[in-house]
């Protein structure tokens, strides 16, 4: 019995992992001190982040089961046209948006005051 090996490809050791839109250190603390503001009031109880390839969200919720009331999105292929970040509401709606992510983040916290 004559037995031959035959290689028909190369594996890989492990497929390239496609790049994802992150929130970075600044943007990820001006979201944060906003929610927490509104989790020390009671209003919002949870949230989840999504680092997709287009897009990053934060979504905020009142309860863990439901839909979120708020999304805050980060989308770099807007920052030259209308604002690369938005505020859309439970309904789908745009509330805000923006080049500035404090100015955009007003919207769901309208007596905050901006302090520079």
């Amino acid at each position: 019995m004559n037995l031959t090996l035959v290689q028909t490809g190369v594996a890989q050791s492990s497929p390239t992992p496609l790049p994802v839109v992150p929130f970075d250190r600044m943007e990820l603390t001006l979201i944060l001190s906003v929610y927490g503001r509104k989790v020390g009031q009671g209003e919002w109880r949870d949230y989840a982040m999504d680092f997709l390839r287009e897009r990053a969200l934060f979504s905020i919720y009142a309860r863990v089961s439901e839909r979120p009331l708020y999304v805050v999105e980060k989308a770099p292929k807007l920052r030259n046209k209308q604002g690369q970040y938005s505020v859309i509401n439970q309904q789908g709606r745009i509330l805000k948006r923006g080049h500035d992510l404090r100015q955009v983040l007003r919207v769901l916290d309208p007596d905050l005051a901006v302090v520079e």
